[in-house]
């Protein structure tokens, strides 16, 4: 009752010292486009955190016996470029720790810091849009650009998943690049996920790699608190598979972009995907 009256993650109860996961929260929305409030997103996904159940059958771990621990949440400079120097400030020191940071935010933007300190081989990323502007709002440093401020570091591939919108431009600089992969929620329905999943695994192979999720990757007729809701996507299903499967290569990850305006739903499905990602991450199992 404690950790739920300090607003921390379900059974993040271990000291820092012991943690295999470090949770911390980005309550950051500066560069919001459409619609604000994904800085409520940290608190809104750890109440409904102490919803779950701590044992998942799914992969026979219990929750509790897993060390995990939550920082809290940063407090936010108001310039976008300061706040993921912040992140990956706290992600670097979690890394070099040999911990593995778990972020909620927040919107996008914040994600490429954490990336840079953990530096992945490879960065796979569910999401409705691109991000791959290189400049929007009058920053580089916007919702909008963050995997293109991804491609600016030492990452050698990039996996797309659920993509749906974007400009003729960043479907265009898919195309010409060797280092973009992009499986568009369409395809996902057409080929299903199980068969984009056994492709991205092969590509990837025994190389590190960062997962990050964006809630907009799935339909927001099924989860619709979000920051810029894109109809057409994929499921909380396929998702869960993604996160199932790069699980336990995944030497970091982050939950971004819920906007909890709505009865609860999306945050609902943040946290149980984040509780999903540390049982699977924990027993080494790459599941679908």
């Amino acid at each position: 009752m404690e950790a739920f009256l300090n607003n921390l993650f379900a059974d993040a109860e271990a000291e820092y010292t012991d943690a295999r996961y470090v949770v911390f929260g980005v309550p950051y929305d500066g560069t919001s486009s459409y619609r604000a409030g994904s800085r409520e997103a940290p608190g809104a996904i750890r109440a409904v955190s102490y919803n779950f159940e701590t044992y998942l059958p799914s992969v026979g771990v219990e929750l509790w016996e897993v060390p995990v621990t939550d920082l809290g949440d940063l407090e936010p400079l108001s310039l976008p470029d300061l706040v993921v120097g912040q992140v990956e400030e706290t992600a670097a020191m979690i890394a070099a720790d040999g911990k593995i940071p778990i972020m909620i935010g927040g919107e996008h933007t914040i994600t490429p810091g954490a990336v840079k300190a953990v530096k992945p081989q490879c960065y796979v990323v569910c999401d409705a849009h691109l991000d791959l502007r290189d400049e929007f709002g009058g920053t580089k440093w916007n919702h909008a650009c963050a995997t293109r401020r991804v491609m600016d570091l030492d990452v050698e591939d990039i996996f797309v998943i659920g993509a749906r919108s974007g400009p003729a431009e960043e479907f265009e600089l898919v195309e010409e690049s060797e280092r973009l992969h992009m499986y568009t929620a369409d395809e996902v329905r057409a080929r299903g996920i199980a068969s984009v999943i056994e492709e991205i695994r092969a590509a990837v192979g025994d190389r590190s790699l960062y997962l990050s999720v964006d809630a907009d990757a799935v339909d927001c007729c099924l989860t619709p608190g979000l920051g810029t809701p894109e109809p057409f996507g994929i499921t909380t299903w396929d998702l869960r598979s993604v996160v199932r499967a790069f699980a336990a290569r995944a030497s970091g990850f982050d939950y971004v972009e819920v906007c909890p305006v709505d009865a609860g739903q999306t945050a609902a499905v943040a946290a149980k995907l984040i509780r999903e990602f540390i049982a699977w991450n924990w027993a080494g199992k790459e599941g679908l």
